[in-house]
């Protein structure tokens, strides 16, 4: 969505969920419905834009207005992924690195700096996708990101194969957890289905 035109509407958008943040109430902003409504709504809009910080900065709100919501934690650990995912995949096709092999072992340095760039949101995703699952611990789709995650943290342990070794560890128990999940809830579907009405 971020082409000049989309952008536009996306900002014209903004401004109407904007209009009714300003008219709502504001006495008890954390349970008034059509406020936070508005707010996830610029959020959501901001994230389809690429503008991550004002996403962001606008799930933080959502988080405010309801912390038992978990979609919003959920929204940033993406946004913290795919602005962790894409540096890194760079960094690794400049040096020619396969899939599996250590950043750190082929280049420290470049391990080193997308470390010092990646760390923190890395991190910031792993807290929010836990809290995720603490609020609605079936959410699949919070399960996968884990995994992606965490190999985001292993491919910059740098200098450290054993944690390395520990975070694609966790990040394979994810990938089983979730297939599992997943495999088990489309089994109570099925037999959902196939169970005859009285």
């Amino acid at each position: 969505m971020d082409t000049t035109d989309n952008n536009d509407v996306g900002e014209r958008a903004i401004e109407q969920y904007r209009k009714v943040i300003d008219l709502a109430p504001t006495e008890d902003d954390s349970i008034n419905p059509a406020r936070v409504t508005a707010v996830k709504g610029v959020a959501y809009l901001y994230l389809q834009m690429k503008r991550f910080d004002d996403a962001k900065d606008n799930y933080r709100k959502v988080i405010e207005f309801d912390p038992q919501d978990p979609e919003p934690y959920y929204s940033i650990a993406v946004i913290d992924w795919t602005e962790t995912y894409q540096p890194r995949q760079e960094g690794r096709m400049k040096l020619g690195l396969k899939t599996d092999a250590s950043l750190s072992a082929k280049n420290p340095n470049v391990c080193d700096m997308l470390r010092a760039k990646n760390w923190d949101k890395i991190q910031e995703g792993i807290d929010n996708l836990n809290k995720t699952l603490e609020l609605r611990p079936d959410y699949d789709d919070a399960m996968a990101y884990l995994n992606l995650m965490y190999r985001e943290r292993a491919d910059v342990q740098c200098g450290d194969p054993a944690a390395r070794k520990a975070d694609l560890q966790t990040a394979d128990e994810w990938v089983d957890r979730t297939m599992a999940f997943k495999k088990a809830k489309a089994e109570k579907e099925e037999s959902l289905r196939s169970t005859p009405e009285k």
